[in-house]
């Protein structure tokens, strides 16, 4: 059933990355649902070939379209837009999921994990961001949407060694979200961007796409609500 709001989506094509397994496959699903076609893209598209084959089962309105990319590759990444430039149109939503995380601490950690995990969780997400700019300015769309998808570990530090570098990288994500915001502002754009931080996030997905276009919702936390005795 498509939730109100969502009609204006229909047919319209999101790219989702990281989409072979959890957050990101939940989200390609939910976009499928409401009428959308979905590029899916992972390294391996396995799993994001079944769950295409259960949309289609199922008999949800949208499609899903699996598309092998490494992004930790800008070849790779460029090389999928302009396969959907010249298959599907362009990017209406893109949806930057992919994150990766390794167990690389700052004294000790290898510089091949922190710059496996720069190569993904910044580097990969921003070329997608421009990538989905130009593919929404170049035909005239101005009512797209940049969605990324973050981590509490963009707004705290926790004392466990581990995750620093990681956490560096997900402070870079709430940095890019923030000048992206201001950077479509000066381009006098209605395009928006918003960062959601789990829990739910194929809910606040489906929230954020769903406002009015001239609504600008630039960030959505969940946190464990603290009981009081």
């Amino acid at each position: 059933m498509a939730r109100p709001g969502m009609e204006r989506w229909r047919d319209r094509l999101a790219l989702v990355t990281g989409a072979s397994v959890g957050i990101g496959a939940a989200v390609a699903r939910a976009l499928v649902q409401q009428g959308l076609k979905v590029v899916g893209c992972a390294r391996t598209v396995g799993n994001i070939e079944e769950l295409a084959a259960e949309c289609k089962s199922a008999g949800y309105p949208g499609t899903l379209i699996p598309y092998r990319c490494d992004l930790s590759n800008e070849e790779d990444i460029l090389s999928m837009f302009s396969a959907i430039r010249s298959q599907h149109g362009g990017v209406d939503i893109c949806i930057n999921n992919a994150g990766l995380g390794r167990p690389d601490s700052l004294l000790s950690g290898s510089t091949s994990g922190w710059k496996e995990m720069l190569n993904v969780n910044v580097l990969a997400l921003s070329i997608c961001t421009r990538e989905a700019y130009q593919s929404m300015k170049e035909r005239k769309v101005d009512d797209g949407h940049i969605i990324n998808i973050n981590s509490m570990s963009g707004h705290r530090v926790v004392p466990q060694s581990v995750t620093h570098f990681y956490s560096a990288t997900k402070y870079a994500v709430t940095a890019l979200t923030e000048g992206l915001r201001q950077e479509l502002r000066e381009a006098q754009t209605h395009i928006r961007a918003t960062c959601l931080q789990p829990e739910d996030v194929t809910e606040a997905v489906i929230y954020v796409l769903s406002t009015p276009p001239h609504v600008q919702i630039g960030d959505i936390q969940m946190r464990p609500t603290e009981q009081v005795t």
